[in-house]
Order: structure tokens, then sequence, then C-alpha cells
């Protein structure tokens, strides 16, 4: 599996691009909304968002980019910041992170495997890097979907998803 650098910069750009338009979605929305239970897998608004953002940091740790993994396990991932605004803080030095790993990364090191604990699993496992790569970004853009959905439930401006329409770099 081929997997290249400018792949994971359009990725890492397109993901900040998302997140950048969620924080403008909820900013004002009360803790109740984004706490509420919508019957998704994670159940509410700011759960999910939660659940990315630890994921996020559990990859970067994974590819050496963070030095400690997140508190907790998968259980505890909703909980990792206890409002919106404090998500759409962390959330921004995250994308940094991933953004200044994106910059920085060469294709080759995105080929060979990873070795990695899962917790999922509760072992060791070994998988190719690109597929561990590609995981992470499609990770966010399935539960980013799960988000959208609650926002229009929630009668807030859902973001534009689609990346052809993703604002061009500023030159």
């Amino acid at each position: 599996m081929m997997l290249t650098a400018d792949y994971v910069r359009l990725m890492a750009r397109y993901n900040a691009w998302q997140n950048a338009q969620i924080t403008r979605a909820i900013d004002g929305a009360s803790l109740r909304l984004l706490t509420e239970d919508h019957g998704a897998f994670f159940g509410s608004i700011l759960g999910t968002l939660n659940h990315i953002l630890w994921a996020d940091r559990m990859w970067l740790h994974r590819f050496g980019v963070e030095q400690s993994r997140p508190e907790g396990g998968i259980e505890q991932a909703t909980t990792l910041t206890p409002t919106g605004a404090a998500w759409s803080a962390e959330r921004f030095t995250v994308d940094g992170r991933i953004s200044a790993w994106a910059g920085r990364v060469h294709s080759i090191d995105l080929t060979g495997d990873l070795t990695f604990y899962s917790g999922v699993t509760g072992a060791e496992i070994t998988r190719p890097m690109a597929a561990c790569v590609i995981h992470m970004f499609n990770h966010q853009t399935h539960h980013r979907g799960q988000v959208h959905a609650m926002l229009t439930r929630a009668g807030l401006l859902a973001p534009v998803t689609d990346i052809p329409l993703m604002p061009e770099e500023a030159k």
C-alpha cells in the first residue's frame, strides 16, 4: 500500500478545517444540548467530539508525536473535556500537532509496520503504518459524520464536508 506525504498533509488540513467549522457550530450552544444523548454510538455531540480528540491523541502517541498517551481508555474518552469551549481549545492544540507532524512527514515514514498496544483487543498488534495513518483520518471523518447528524438534528449549522469545497491554503 502506497501512502504519500501529500495525502497526509491534505487530510491534516481537511481535519483542521472540519474542526474549525464544528467549533463555530457549537459556539454558544448550551452544555445541555452538547451533552444530551442523541442516540449516536458515543451518545452526545460533546461525547463524540471528545472520543475523536482522545483517539487522535492516542494515534499521535503511537506515531511518536506525543510522548504520553491520553488518560483513560475508550470508555473514558467521552469525558476528556467538560465543555464545548474546553473541547475547542484542546482540539485547536491537537490539530496544530497533527498539522505540524504532517508538515514534516516524508512518504518513506509511512512505510513499514507499526506495533502498538490496542486496548480494544487487549493485545499488542502490528499493522502497516500506512493503514494506521489512513485509519486515523478515516476515524475522524466517520465520527464527524455522526456529529454532523446530531448538529443538524439539534438545529445547529452543520459544516460543509466536501473536500473539493475546502478553501485553498493561504499563499
